[in-house]
């Protein structure tokens, strides 16, 4: 018998139990046959990870930064991204730990396990609250200042009691969300993660035709290269849009959990780098794009931008088909980000508990409690801006970066070598610095909104 150390053993929920048994655990598999996940599996689960509705913030990041530097920005979000999922996946074999709590455990303790699962909390909290803001705006429309943005089931029916933004919510989580967040294992969603990375290819595809058309014919000119400074607050403003990309690449509370279900856990690496060079590309196009089909008009959700007149044959068709192709995405990518939201609030909540798969009282409680806070929660947050901007320069840059840089210059098990260390504080001063100027640019944002609005 394995003999756990003494930290471990606080917790009957220890740090080396996943969420679910490996397939090589003692306690039988909770589904007959399951032989582990497949590597094709795995790149779709992380991918529909990556994907979520970090891509629509993704062109307005640009439009602030300029074309070159906000492709440049997207490319070496990748590369730290991967750098720090690298450190995660060897500091975790040395450790011997199954989650990310439990390998940040492992290093800082007690503390270090709840602030890194109060991080992930808030972070996948805020996605969610987004994505389903982005679902509510697709299906029933949303307010731009005076201007009113029809959805697509308002326009195809008119209004109705049925089409309005809370009953649309409602039967979207009774009819797509109830089922699919029900799953106890991340490898069953493989396949609405297959369909979900495809949708969002649909998208990519069709702004890129859309944009290459409007090109040819001269409707539309080359796009801002650089960033525009005009004066002081139009250079802090840049440094809102690290959390912006920042968000976009978080799926480190994710790893594990698909790790843990693979046939063969040491291809995880191979899966992370296939993952997301797929994700980058699609990020890439989405952006260069987005911003050249839209310019200076692009909007904080590029999404708003496909509900007016493209000046293209059936440009309102395809105008439908973006709008419905990415809230059905978006609907297939929430149980996945939901997944990991559920195991870390339970570990916050239940520390000492079994896992939460094996007690299906705890498990239905604590899906209805979250969805609930959930649908509340979108119907409160004023735009995915703000929220992006706020998950995104607090926890998000936490769970990417921080923290697995402090990892490694911990090193408990000294397998540090100098280039963990100077990857370590070049993310950590990187974090902390961009973090600090996006908050301090927000809060410089609404000061100054305030004054003039007093004005």
């Amino acid at each position: 018998m394995t003999i756990l150390p003494s930290m471990d053993r606080k917790y009957r929920r220890s740090p080396r139990i996943p969420f679910l048994p490996r397939k090589d655990d003692d306690r039988e598999p909770l589904e007959a046959g399951f032989d582990g996940a497949s590597f094709s599996g795995a790149v779709f689960n992380l991918s529909t990870t990556v994907v979520g509705a970090g891509i629509m913030a993704l062109p307005a990041a640009v439009k602030q930064l300029g074309m070159i530097p906000g492709l440049i920005m997207i490319v070496l979000g990748s590369m730290l991204t991967e750098a720090s999922i690298g450190m995660i996946l060897r500091f975790t074999r040395a450790s011997k730990a199954a989650t990310y709590s439990g390998l940040v455990g492992d290093a800082f303790g007690g503390a270090g396990r709840t602030l890194l699962q109060v991080c992930i909390v808030v972070n996948n909290l805020g996605m969610l609250v987004v994505y389903m803001i982005i679902v509510g705006d697709v299906l029933s429309g949303t307010w731009s200042g005076e201007v009113r943005h029809s959805g697509v089931i308002e326009e195809w029916f008119g209004q109705r009691w049925w089409t309005t933004r809370s009953s649309l919510l409602l039967l979207t989580t009774l009819l797509v969300f109830a089922p699919l967040i029900s799953f106890k294992r991340v490898d069953s969603l493989r396949y609405t993660s297959a369909l979900s990375v495809g949708l969002a290819i649909v998208f990519v595809i069709i702004t890129a035709g859309v944009a290459i058309i409007k090109l040819m014919d001269g409707s539309i000119g080359m796009p801002r290269l650089m960033p525009k400074l005009d004066d002081q607050a139009s250079f802090w403003k840049l440094f809102t849009t690290i959390p912006i990309l920042v968000t976009a690449y978080i799926c480190h509370h994710n790893i594990h959990p698909i790790e843990n279900e693979l046939k063969e856990p040491s291809q995880m690496k191979s899966i992370t780098r296939t993952s997301l060079a797929l994700c980058s590309s699609v990020y890439i196009a989405t952006s260069f794009f987005g911003f050249l089909l839209f310019g200076d008009q692009t909007l904080d959700d590029v999404l708003a931008n496909f509900d007016g007149d493209l000046k293209i044959p059936y440009g309102s068709l395809l105008n439908d088909v973006v709008r419905v192709s990415y809230g059905i995405h978006l609907m297939l990518v929430f149980p996945i980000v939901f997944f990991s939201l559920r195991l870390n609030v339970d570990g916050l909540l239940f520390p000492y508990a079994l896992p939460i798969a094996f007690d299906n009282k705890r498990f239905f409680s604590v899906t209805a409690a979250l969805m609930g806070i959930i649908f509340m929660g979108s119907n409160f947050v004023p735009s995915i801006w703000d929220a992006f901007q706020f998950t995104g320069a607090t926890a998000a840059i936490s769970v990417g970066f921080i923290f697995p840089a402090a990892i490694a210059l911990r090193d408990v098990h000294g397998i540090a070598t100098k280039n963990d260390r100077f990857v370590s504080w070049l993310m950590i001063v990187l974090a902390v610095s961009s973090s600090t100027m996006a908050l301090s640019s927000d809060f410089y944002s609404i000061f100054s909104s305030n004054k003039e609005a007093g004005s």
